[in-house]
């Protein structure tokens, strides 16, 4: 009996034995934490990923709310760790009143600002959108728009505004509704915007990962109202799938940032493009 024979008759006993345990699903959960980690904040489409990944395993997403509110979880946690000074000495400020608008007053009325757009979008188009997800082609082509927005980014000269505008914190809004389309990158695209603005890598990285807390729990406050979580998860892959996303997703936060102030947008836009095509490619075939 060859060595090949051998492993691979142990590698289907060993697949046989966890589907049968239940166990299959919370390595699904593993696989779709680590995705939803890594690309809510890396440049290529969170949720694209997260409808390749579906389509690859066969999981309906659509039918576990409660475990698609407890990626987000983990991974506005993530964001709350990385930028907890930020965050801390946003709070502080914004209690603080003399008369007259604070420097930190102002940041959170940006980002408040640049949170109507995507509200707009939520209310409005939100199951449009959805319905968009179940066609890999138009994940394909959105992942070809955001290599493109990432390589425009790359080649634009930096004028390093010292801050955000008001202007700039609506356009970079309405950057981030027009993200809500899966396979157009949340954070590509409203760090895209930004630096195309002229304004500062570290500024630009901030700004993005922070505007994105409010309108993540507002989604998923939305979600609980509704009270309808079909397709029940069990809690060992709830937990997990949480685990895996907040663990994977601090490090892609850290990570993303130090990428933006040295400029390297450039390869995550070659990542786009191919995964692009092979989605294209897939449904063509």
């Amino acid at each position: 009996m060859s060595l090949v024979f051998r492993l691979s008759t142990f590698f289907l006993i060993f697949v046989r034995f966890f589907v049968f345990c239940g166990f299959m699903t919370t390595l699904q959960a593993i696989i779709l934490g680590i995705v939803q980690g890594l690309t809510e904040f890396l440049p290529v489409s969170s949720s694209g990923h997260l409808c390749l990944a579906r389509e690859i395993m066969g999981v309906e997403l659509a039918e576990n709310i409660a475990f698609d509110v407890t990626l987000h979880a983990a991974t506005v946690l993530s964001t709350i760790v990385v930028l907890w000074r930020e965050i801390w000495r946003l709070l502080k400020g914004a209690f603080v009143f003399s008369g007259k608008i604070n420097e930190e007053q102002s940041y959170i009325l940006k980002i408040v600002i640049s949170m109507i757009p995507v509200g707009i979008v939520g209310v409005f188009f939100k199951e449009y959108i959805d319905q968009l997800s179940d066609h890999i082609w138009v994940v394909g082509a959105l992942l070809l728009v955001t290599a493109l927005l990432l390589t425009f980014a790359y080649k634009a000269k930096p004028r390093e505004k010292s801050e955000i505008s008001y202007r700039d914190s609506i356009i970079i809004g309405i950057a981030q509704a027009c993200a809500t389309l899966p396979g157009l990158s949340r954070s590509g695209t409203t760090i895209a915007t930004g630096l195309l603005l002229g304004n500062r890598k570290d500024a630009v990285a901030h700004f993005s990962f922070l505007m994105v807390l409010p309108p993540i729990l507002g989604g998923a406050l939305l979600d609980i109202l509704k009270g309808d979580f079909g397709g029940g998860v069990e809690l060992l892959p709830l937990m997990a799938g949480f685990v895996t996303a907040f663990v994977t997703g601090t490090l892609a936060c850290k990570f993303m940032i130090e990428i933006v102030k040295r400029g390297k947008l450039i390869w995550f836009a070659a990542y786009c493009a191919l995964a692009g095509v092979v989605a294209i490619a897939s449904y063509l075939i």
